[in-house]
């Protein structure tokens, strides 16, 4: 995909996820790797509200001049220098990085156990593919966000206890999928937390079963759902492609 398709997809990634009230002011950040690099990625840039993204806003971090960028806080946030160049670099499916602090995604990771039971079909698809980064200690910064880095392993999502959750993916619509659905799943455990009965929890057979045909299920429909959001917001407002 050309780098000008890819910034779009991101800058509506941004917009969607103010839409769904996703984000926090101007906190948080998306990635994604340049073209052809591993390491190199655009991100947003400091002061940006995710409801006015555009893909021109996009800044583009060669991971050769991130100390440079590290004294300048007026262009890049230094917590989105440290997590997303961090993780860029030293895992190799995270192509795309996605990382809010979502209303229930952060519910969960303020818990003491945070793990998402197999209570629904959303519940299911994460069974056992959640990395869990438990031991906060500060905001994003270097040590902290190589930590964060060595949790991922090959998981595509990463709940970041007393923080948020970031997800990742080799495209930008793999990653907000991903961050989509785990936010749906957080929010149908937590209420069913609320109401104080007893949960239904299916067997580890079960939810893995389910876990397995979420990912046996055809790859094109994470793509059809960024396609739908993009058809959207080309019909409500397509200043995010500017």
């Amino acid at each position: 995909m050309e780098k000008l398709e890819i910034l779009k997809d991101l800058a509506a990634a941004f917009r969607w996820t103010a839409k769904l009230n996703m984000h926090e002011a101007i906190a948080n950040h998306f990635s994604v790797c340049a073209p052809n690099s591993n390491e190199d990625f655009y991100v947003n840039g400091t002061g940006m509200h995710f409801s006015s993204i555009k893909a021109s806003d996009l800044f583009l971090v060669e991971q050769s001049k991130i100390n440079e960028l590290k004294d300048k806080p007026e262009l890049v946030d230094p917590t989105a220098l440290h997590i997303h160049g961090s993780i860029h670099k030293k895992v190799p499916h995270a192509k795309c990085i996605l990382h809010v602090h979502s209303k229930y995604a952060t519910a969960l990771a303020a818990l003491e156990d945070p793990t998402l039971p197999p209570i629904d079909q959303n519940t299911m698809r994460f069974f056992n593919r959640v990395g869990v980064y438990r031991d906060f200690g500060g905001m994003g910064f270097e040590e902290e966000s190589e930590k964060m880095a060595s949790k991922i392993g090959n998981k595509k999502v990463l709940l970041m206890a007393n923080h948020g959750v970031l997800t990742t993916g080799q495209t930008v619509a793999e990653a907000f999928d991903e961050l989509y659905y785990f936010e749906r799943a957080c929010e149908t455990y937590i209420t069913a937390l609320s109401t104080q009965k007893k949960l239904k929890i299916v067997s580890d057979e079960v939810a893995e079963k389910t876990a397995q045909e979420w990912e046996n299920f055809s790859t094109d429909a994470k793509d059809l759902h960024l396609k739908a959001i993009r058809s959207i917001l080309d019909k409500e407002d397509p200043s995010y492609k500017n």
